[in-house]
């Protein structure tokens, strides 16, 4: 068995994170990506990539944060016990999806046992099973589940990324984390903005990452701080002057943790409104929930 296949043969599979270019599947990074190992690092090379590939493989090998570097690594050690036969990722999960998208989907970071293990976002886990059953009922998404790198899922105009890239512990980045990643998401976020249309943000923290973005994007009106409210729309557009028509719209939704899923605070109708409005905006049609 092979990297790709979650295991090495009799004696299981092997522990800690798998090496960029060893064969997992849509690994975009290779042995000469570079490295990025502290805040200065990731200005560099997120402004340096030439395009959503190298953005991505860059991403996929980030060192910079020690703390979570060491955390998402011993999570791919120890592994929970329903995964231990399986190989984890345990690297940063890059943005992953349409490299001209028309709808971004923003949310934290990825689960430890979920995109951590995985190693595409929101793949995996409780979350990802009630995200992408809606996007796929919405017309956003090829198939209804995400389960791995290798299933065949396909994002139709469509890119989901996280505001921090590496799970943290106890699912809180700290500040200073959620600073020294976010050049990640600005760089991707330039790169997707000649075709995007409308930002899906999936809780709080989301909500919040994406401000400081538009901001250094050029865009008017992001001040003060809109609230986050689940199905909250906000038009985001840039000054007179700047490229013409360029405006975005940027809608809130409660994220689909287990938490909220289980006490009904988002149900499957609730997604279903944001993201068929999101397709709707987009050009994309409304997908079969919301026509």
């Amino acid at each position: 068995m092979t990297a790709a296949d979650g295991g090495t043969g009799p004696a299981g599979p092997e522990r800690g994170p798998v090496a960029p270019g060893s064969g997992w599947p849509d690994d975009p990074a290779t042995p000469a990506t570079p490295v990025a190992h502290d805040a200065a690092g990731v200005r560099a090379l997120a402004a340096g990539a030439g395009g959503m590939t190298e953005l991505a493989a860059r991403q996929s090998v980030c060192r910079a944060c020690p703390r979570l570097v060491e955390w998402r690594e011993q999570v791919a050690v120890v592994r929970r016990r329903s995964y231990a036969g399986e190989r984890y990722w345990g690297r940063p999960v890059p943005g992953w999806g349409d490299e001209h998208p028309r709808v971004l989907v923003l949310g934290l970071a990825p689960a430890a046992h979920g995109g951590n293990r995985t190693g595409r976002i929101f793949t995996g886990d409780r979350s990802g099973d009630v995200l992408f059953a809606s996007l796929y009922r919405c017309g956003l998404a090829s198939q209804p589940t995400s389960v791995s790198a290798a299933d065949g899922q396909q994002l139709v105009g469509t890119r989901i990324a996280a505001a921090v890239r590496c799970a943290p512990p106890a699912n809180k980045p700290a500040p200073a984390e959620r600073e020294t990643c976010a050049p990640w998401l600005s760089a991707e976020f330039a790169l997707a903005m000649p075709d995007l249309a409308v930002v899906v943000c999936l809780g709080a923290f989301a909500w919040q990452a994406l401000w400081p973005v538009l901001r250094g994007a050029g865009f008017a009106g992001t001040r003060p701080r809109p609230a986050f409210g689940h199905g909250a729309e906000v038009l985001a557009r840039f000054p007179d002057g700047e490229p013409a028509g360029q405006q975005l719209r940027i809608l809130g939704c409660y994220h689909p943790s287990q938490q909220n899923t289980f006490t009904g605070r988002v149900t499957p109708a609730m997604l279903d409104g944001v993201f068929g409005r999101a397709a709707q905006l987009a050009g994309l049609g409304p997908g079969p929930a919301a026509a």
